[in-house]
This record gives C-alpha cells, structure tokens and sequence, in this order.
C-alpha cells in the first residue's frame, strides 16, 4: 500500500509533527469510532508493536481499550502518580519485535511471529488509523489483516491476524514450498496460487488433502473455502502434476503407476451407515424421509475420511486417542469425556438418524450431532489408532466462531456448548409451542415443578434431556416488600464454587463512638458475593455489638472519610482488599447529624503546613441547636480512652485549661485544600468553669470540601446538616497526654505479600462445594431482579435447591475466576468421592428414589491460565478400569491416581439403589 509523503523528515525519521499530541489523540479517537460504526467484512486492519504503541500512548496521553486491562490499569496509575511528566515523541513505527523473516513464501518478506497475544504483543487498529501514524511516523513494516466474519447463526467478526499456512508437497521431486492464504479463500484460489508458485497450468494438477502425510481426498476446484474443507494451520497438501505424456492424474494412477483412490468431481455422499441403521447414499436411505438432508451442507466434506473404518468390525475398544490439532486439548478432554458416557455410546453407536432435527431454527441443522456421532463410533471402531477430529473442529468453527483458530479455550465451556447442540440436534419437538410462565403464587411445590417440567418436555425432548437434564428450585426474596418468588428451572450441569472463592476474610478497624472503649481490629468471614449487611452481622457478632447499638461502616483514604457504606445491600465486591475499611458504634435511633473529627498536625519541616494523620473519629450530634461547646464536649469524650496513665497526674502541675477556641469566627486562608492555619501560640491562661485540666486543641469547622475554615468558639452556632467536619489540631503537648498510635497504622481489609508465608490450602470436599452452591446469596447489581409487586428491580436474595437430578450428573468446579484487572485459578485439592456419592438427602422432591452415583470421568486442566493443558481420565465400564487419554497418548491408570487438584470437570451417572449398597455409601457429614 503506498501512502503519499506528507513533507520534510525529523532526524528521527518521522514526518514533521502536523499536530500538537492531543490533537493527535483526538484524531486517531475519532477514527477509532467510526471504524466501529462501520464494520463490515473485508475491512483492513494493521498490526503494531504493543511496544511502540505504548510509547505514543504516553506520548499523547490516550488510555483505549487497546491495552491489556493489567496494562492499562498499570499506565493509567502511572500516568496518574506523574502527571507532570510529559513522554517523549516516539520514533518511526517499529515492528521489528513482532516480525520474523520467512523465506518459506513466494516472496521473502517479514511476517508476524507465532504465538503472539494481542493486547501484550500487538494491537489492532483501523486502515486510516494506520495510514495516520505511518504519514507521522514512517516505520514499518506494514503488516495489514482482513477482516472476517465466522458463524453460521449468530456472525462474528475477527481480524485474521494469521492467516493459513499450506504446506505444499511436490510430488514431482518431494520439495516443500508454503502458500499462505485466508481461511475464507476458496479452493480455487488455492489452485491459482499453487500454480503461479510452481508454475504449471491448472487444468494438468491435481491437489490432494495430505493430512499426516496420507492422501485423504482430492481438493477439486470449486467456491469451498479452506475453512470448509477443513483445511488448517501448517496442513500439508499435495500437488501433483503429470509428466510429459504420462496421464496418471486422470487416469487413477499415481506416477509410480498405483492406483489412486480417485474422489468424483461432485462426490456422493458417504456410504458408510450409521451403525446398526440402513447405508445412506446420496441424501437418501431407505425408510426415511427424503428431507433428512435437505437444505444442509452434509457432503462427503461432513465424514471424516482421515481414518477409514468399518463399525461392522465390532472392535469397539473406546481406547483410541484424539490427536492434537494445535491447542486443542481442551477439546480432546471433553469429547473424551462424552464418548465415554454410557447413554451417549449406546445411542450414537445405533441408528439415530430419524431423531436427526434438521429444522430446529436453535440447532445446527443435525450436523453437529453428525459430526459427533461419526466422531464417536469411529473412536470405538479404530482400536487404538489415534484419530484427527478435523471435521468435527471445522463443524465447531463453523456453528461456534469462539473456539474457532487455534487458542487455548475452556473445556466447560465447550461441554456447555455441544450438551447444548446436541440437544437442540436432537431434538424430538419440531414445533415448539409458545407456553406463558405463570407464578407459584403459593401453589404446593410439587404441583409447580410438574407444571414447569411438562412446559420445558413440551419445548425440548431428546436424548440429553432424557439423561442430563436435571431441575432445580430457585426462590428469590424482594428485599423491600418480601415477595417471593419461586420457580423450577432445568439445569444440564451444577457449576459449584470452591469455598476459597465464595468467602473471603475482611479486616476491619472497630471505634467506640461514645469513647468508652480503645479501637481494635477485628478479622472476620464473609461470604464473597454477599452485601455490606453479612459483614456488618459477621462484625458485630465478633465485636458483641449490643442490641442497642448499630455500626457505621466507612471507607478512609488518605485520612478521611472517603465514603459510608451505609446500604445494607451493597455488594461487597465494591470493597477492595487493599482499602481501609473502619466501623463506628452508634446508638440504635433516628439518623442524626455526624460528626467527623479529623486529625491534623504541624509539619514544622515544610514552614508550618499542617498535614492530616490517622482515622477520622466519628459519632452522632444529638443537639439541637448545637454550638461549639457541644462539639468540645464531644471531643473530650472519644478522645478519653486515648488518655496516657501520666497524663492526669502531668495537667495538675500546669494550669488547667479548655479548649482554646479564641479567635472570631472569621474566615481563615487555606492552603492545600486543607484549610492550613498558620502556627499559633497556645495560651495558658487558665479558663473559668473548666476544671478538665485537657490541652487547648484547635477545633475548625470546615466545609465538605474543605474550600473555608473557621474557628470555632464555645458560643458559636453551628448550622445542622448531615455531616459536620471539624479539623482537630494536634501539638507536641497533645501528643504527649494521648496516645495517638491507635488512630494510626489502619490495617487493610486483607494483606497480602511477599512476606507472607504460603502454606498448603487444606483439601475440601465436594459435598462442601455443593452446599457453597446451594447457600443463600443476594443477587449482583448487574444481576437485578424485576419484582412484580414493587414494580421495580430488586436486588433480590437468591437460593438455590435441588429437585431433580439426573442420570448424568456433571459437576464443574469453578477453579478460575475472572475480573477486569485479574485472573486467577484455584488448585485447592477437592475431594470427590469415586464410587456411591450419595445425593439423596440434598434432593428436595420426596419421591423415596436414591441418588447415589459412581465418577467415571474427568476432565483435568493443569498448569496456568496462558500454557495449561488439558486431560481426561475415563472409566470402561465394561472393563472396570481407568484409563488416561492425553491427546493420542492413552495409557491405563489406577483408581487411586484419578483424585488431583487438577480436577475440573467431574462426570457421576447414577447407579441403582441395589448397586449403590454393594460398598460403603459417600454421604455429607
């Protein structure tokens, strides 16, 4: 792409500055928007180094969303502790930290390295972004990406940052050549760019899909796009091209003279039955209808010819290994999984093509199910050759455009995905009627979970209804009127929190409002989703709050009073672990004025300015009107318990004072927003009625925020409002006489550090998750429920019980836990029981029916969030015996060896009552 030169270089390469950095920012801001408004598919975008991008960000003081959330986060404070400092102009654009010379191309030109990870490594910005810092910039080099857009129902747009690298084989003298192209391209694009490398015309070639080095099928030219002939990253092909008067390539022979398994121009379908059922060809099979495969892309593309196979073999050892397309050992762990559930392996390995949805507007028009039940039987037909999921990864991409690629992505998430899919495949109800939800409005219980259970049957009926399918009680409470709401919901799977991640412990620093008592940190638990009102229970539980009295939670930063936390509801996510949280015991009563005293102190180092220091005290003004000897009283009060033992005896050999609130009242310079006064000489004059003998503290009156202060004297009125602050003024004589180190040094909610020693978290069960999961909790304010009597969003309690459970029950710890500024994952050990989980008495419903199961499957992560790696271990239950599946690699395991804190995914199938007595039942304790 050639961009005209704006004019004259700097020395540093770059064009003449047209504009000052703001306006720099606002340029490439405003064109950052208008590119979101106008996306559209074939839309270049630019890849830059983070690197230097990050540079001109600091440069022009533009903090986007093009950073990492850490990144930003961490530019954004330090943009924020200097804002004085200014960052220097950035050079050219340099790309060279993200670039790499390839010569395996038609042309030798740098290209983007591998395994890079936008947001750390590189950014993506818009053409005319591109084009406006390369015309102030220079550098390079430019390395321009299209736009795509992947999904069949719901679209989704993505820059393909790496497009496809082919492997070309000539089979002419065995050379490797690469052609890199979009995923989108089509096969006939692949031939064009083929031919023009090698130079040889189209019509005499021939190119093969050469997956693992093995001719699979012949890639005829047509409008496919790679994607759809699941074609992927680094594939292998084969080119090959006929010799001189040898006509091999047409005639089904190979240039050695073998035979060649010729695929037609337009192939039929593939003739392989669903096993047990009646051979389909060409859409059609006897007895079924003929609209089975009409209107769906269900070629021979859709059977996976890498591996052929026969299922009349009966060699259905379920020990055959998934091959590792490129970070899909996620997807490995959980196909493993579900080929190993009993009900899935009896129904797929039958004739299930009637049951085939192919008009559930919801569903993949039966080709996922396809997908995967060919997936299925050829792992319980191919002994232990390893099998390339290729056509099922391709189906994925296509209907779920976020696993597409070659990320690292979630096994629960993909179970959810395809439990979900093959469901909604397979679904019996091709009509779904419209059914009005109605309340419980009281109704006995069992009368509501079969109503709502028959409307979910009438909308959704399948074979994973039939066996994972369970239904669980949800009762919301409004907090304001009391309403409550119950419902019965299905679930497929119980997501289970780890306690680790549903509490968390909460330092907070207690003040004696009244001064009868020295302030004391408490440390407390709480749940970790729960609200201001558990932690206010859990601390006055722990300091033995009286029933007359309240607390008053509140936030302190930099030594005032940042905030109240006076909602019961707030949630308590909105408290931070590095915050310094302080309660205020108060009387229990009508909602009076505060008071705030706030503590200075006289830097004689920096000419006089007074600073703030420790925790602001805080009590309740119960006069009315109120003037400052009222505040003095107060004072005196809350700073009682702070009083040093030899202070009493020291005021009787001075004079006895008051407080020294002389002055007039007027207003008083500030300095710093603190309202600094200018040292004053304390006077000793001894006051008459006051026989306290306390030191003359200087008390000011200051606003919110803190624009005017004024003295305050004994007779002085103070207009009421919410809160009235006052400044107390500290000397070195007040120091001497109180204690001042218990209002300082306020603890955080919760330290952590590096000194801090780790010790190993104690293993937990799973019934302890489960009960986590079942635990009342109040819902996120994201999360706000409509309460019909209020008419209003509610931020409503939620509670969760069982009621029916299926026959598959899968369990997934929640080990990762996500926010904008961190990621995190658990490997708290969980301890799950193998054999008879007993479930019963959890189970709401009193049907007299036993729910005890046996595991006999696992999906493990292991590692971080960036490089972990997924396994299974699966159980045959033919056999009685465990075994690991680690991509191709199986191998037996014993039991004994299944339980690791690497569990992520558990899979229980119920057992009956009768099986479940043979051995020692797993019950909660």
């Amino acid at each position: 792409m050639t961009i005209a030169d704006s004019g004259c270089l700097m020395d540093n390469g770059g064009s003449c500055l047209p504009h000052p950095p703001e306006e720099e920012n606002r340029i490439v801001a405003e064109l950052m928007r208008e590119s979101e408004l106008n996306l559209k598919e074939g839309n270049l975008y630019y890849v830059i180094s983070n690197r230097w991008f990050s540079k001109w960000q600091r440069y022009v003081g533009f903090y986007m969303a093009l950073f990492s959330a850490e990144e930003q986060s961490s530019n954004s404070q330090q943009a924020n502790g200097d804002c004085s400092q200014i960052a220097d102009r950035p050079g050219p654009i340099d790309n060279s930290d993200i670039t790499s010379n390839s010569n395996d191309s038609e042309e030798n030109s740098s290209d983007i390295r591998r395994m890079l990870m936008e947001g750390s490594d590189y950014v993506l910005v818009p053409q005319k972004v591109w084009e406006k810092l390369f015309e102030w910039y220079k550098g390079g080099p430019a390395l321009p990406r299209k736009l795509i857009s992947q999904g069949v129902e719901s679209k989704q747009y993505n820059v393909e940052v790496y497009p496809l690298c082919l492997k070309v084989t000539d089979s002419r003298d065995n050379s490797l050549s690469v052609v890199k192209l979009s995923k989108k391209a089509t096969i006939r694009e692949l031939y064009e760019m083929v031919c023009k490398l090698k130079r040889v015309e189209q019509k005499k070639v021939r190119i093969w899909d050469y997956f693992n080095k093995e001719k699979n099928s012949s890639l005829n030219v047509s409008d496919q796009t790679l994607e759809d002939a699941n074609l992927m990253m680094d594939h292998d092909i084969l080119l090959e091209v006929p010799l001189d008067g040898d006509r091999s390539a047409h005639s089904g022979m190979d240039s050695m003279g073998n035979d060649l398994a010729l695929v037609p121009l337009e192939p039929s379908r593939s003739s392989v039955s669903i096993a047990g059922g009646p051979t389909i060809s060409n859409g059609h099979s006897p007895g079924s209808s003929n609209y089975l495969y009409q209107g769906s892309s269900l070629s021979s593309t859709s059977m996976d010819m890498d591996h052929k196979y026969d299922v009349s073999k009966g060699e259905r050892c379920g020990l055959a290994g998934l091959q590792n397309l490129g970070n899909t050992c996620f997807m490995n762990s959980a196909i493993q999984c579900l080929v190993h559930t009993p009900p899935l392996v009896k129904y797929f390995l039958q004739d299930y093509s009637e049951e085939i949805n192919v008009e559930n507007p919801l569903g993949m028009r039966g080709e996922l199910a396809l997908a995967f039940g060919e997936l299925l039987r050829k792992l319980w037909s191919s002994g232990r050759t390893t099998v390339a999921p290729r056509v099922f990864k391709g189906k994925l991409a296509r209907f779920a455009p976020q696993f597409s690629g070659y990320n690292q992505h979630d096994s629960q998430e993909l179970l959810a995905f395809l439990l979900d899919g093959l469901h909604e495949d397979l679904n019996r109800v091709k009509q779904k009627p419209y059914i009005e939800m109605k309340d419980s409005d009281g109704r006995p219980d069992e009368e509501v979970a079969y109503e709502c259970w028959k409307n979910h049957m009438a909308r959704n009926d399948s074979l994973i209804v039939d066996v994972c399918q369970g239904q669980y009680k949800s009762t919301l409470v409004c907090p304001i009127c009391g309403k409550i709401s119950i419902t019965f919901d299905p679930f497929m799977y119980l997501s289970l929190p780890l306690p680790s991640t549903v509490t968390r412990t909460m330092t907070l620093t207690v003040f004696y409002s009244d001064g009868s008592g020295l302030p004391m940190p408490y440390t407390v638990t709480v749940l970790k989703h729960g609200c201001c009102r558990d932690l206010s229970n859990a601390l006055g539980a722990a300091c033995c709050l009286k029933s007359d009295e309240m607390l008053l939670l509140a936030e302190v930063y930099e030594h005032k009073i940042y905030r109240y936390l006076e909602n019961p509801l707030e949630p308590l996510s909105s408290i931070k672990d590095d915050e310094h949280i302080v309660a205020y015991r108060l009387k229990k009563g009508v909602q009076k004025t505060k008071l705030e005293i706030i503590h200075r102190w006289l830097d004689s180092v920096k000419g006089g300015e007074r600073k703030l220091f420790g925790t602001p005290l805080v009590t309740c003004l119960a006069e009315d009107p109120l003037y400052g000897s009222n505040i003095e009283t107060y004072v005196d009060r809350m700073l009682s318990p702070l009083r040093r033992a030899y202070s009493s005896a020291k005021s009787h050999i001075e004079k006895e004072n008051g407080f020294n609130v002389a002055g007039s009242g007027d207003q008083l310079n500030t300095s710093n927003t603190q309202c600094g006064l200018m040292p004053q000489t304390i006077d000793s004059q001894e006051q008459e009625g006051t026989s306290s003998g306390e030191p003359s503290f200087q008390l000011v009156l200051t606003t919110d925020r803190a624009l005017s202060c004024t003295r305050i004297e004994k007779d002085s009125l103070i207009k009421p409002g919410q809160v009235v602050k006052v400044y107390l003024d500290w000397t070195d004589r007040e120091h001497e006489l109180y204690d001042s180190s218990y209002l300082r040094d306020l603890p955080e909610v919760h330290k952590t550090g590096f000194t801090v020693k780790k010790t190993r978290q104690e293993a937990i069960s799973l019934f302890s998750c489960l009960e986590a999961f079942l635990t009342e909790e109040p819902l996120g304010p994201d999360d706000m429920w409509y309460c019909p009597q209020c008419k209003e969003h509610r931020q409503a309690t939620k509670k969760l019980d069982l009621w029916k459970l299926p026959d598959i029950l899968v369990f997934h710890l929640k080990r990762f836990s996500y926010s904008r500024y961190l990621k995190n994952k658990l490997d708290t050990f969980v301890n799950f029981p193998i054999n008879n989980l007993n479930l019963t008495e959890y189970v709401k419903t009193k049907d007299g029916q036993s729910y005890v199961y046996n595991l006999y499957a696992i999906s493990n992560h292991y590692g971080g969030l960036g490089g972990g790696h997924y396994t299974a271990y699966a159980k045959l239950i033919d056999e009685n015996r465990w075994y690991h599946f680690d991509d191709s690699h199986v191998s037996p395991v014993a039991e004994s060896e299944i339980k690791s804190s690497a569990a992520y995914v558990l899979f229980y199938q119920r057992v009956t009552q009768m099986e479940g007595e043979k051995s020692q039942v797993h019950t909660v304790s």
